[in-house]
């Protein structure tokens, strides 16, 4: 699945979209640059998820929890990893299999880690304004 998406006001139709398409997955993983839009993407998943709670990125905690009506929502940021084990000493695993949404951004940090039935979404700037966002 590939969605275009050309300037901010799109991101939360392209957030609902993805969920509609794929509604029995709960694990997604965020790919690209920095800059690319991951977290404004997380936002807006949160927003379609109907969270509550202000959003913002776990870049410092590792994991931000949400609530929402369909449970808790996990945003990870393991941009500042040195090293997967650090995703260990955090105890992701009570995260990640938590039967829960997660959202992780940077998971090339912790490749071993990854659940099988994890979603990959890349995310690929086309300009400043507008974003290319592929799920596979």
């Amino acid at each position: 699945m590939n969605i275009t998406v050309n300037n901010l006001h799109e991101i939360d139709a392209a957030a609902k979209e993805i969920l509609l398409h794929f509604p029995n997955d709960r694990f997604f993983l965020l790919y690209g640059d920095m800059g690319a839009g991951k977290t404004t993407l997380v936002n807006a998943f949160c927003r379609a998820l109907a969270v509550s709670d202000s959003t913002s990125s776990p870049t410092f905690s590792l994991v931000n929890e949400y609530s929402s009506p369909r449970g808790p929502i996990y945003h990870f940021d393991f941009y500042r990893l040195e090293q997967e084990e650090e995703a260990l000493d955090m105890g992701y695993e009570d995260y990640f299999y938590a039967d829960a949404y997660c959202f992780v951004e940077w998971p090339e940090k912790i490749p071993n880690l990854i659940p099988e039935d994890a979603r990959r979404i890349t995310l690929t700037v086309l300009s400043p304004t507008r974003r290319s966002i592929d799920v596979e």
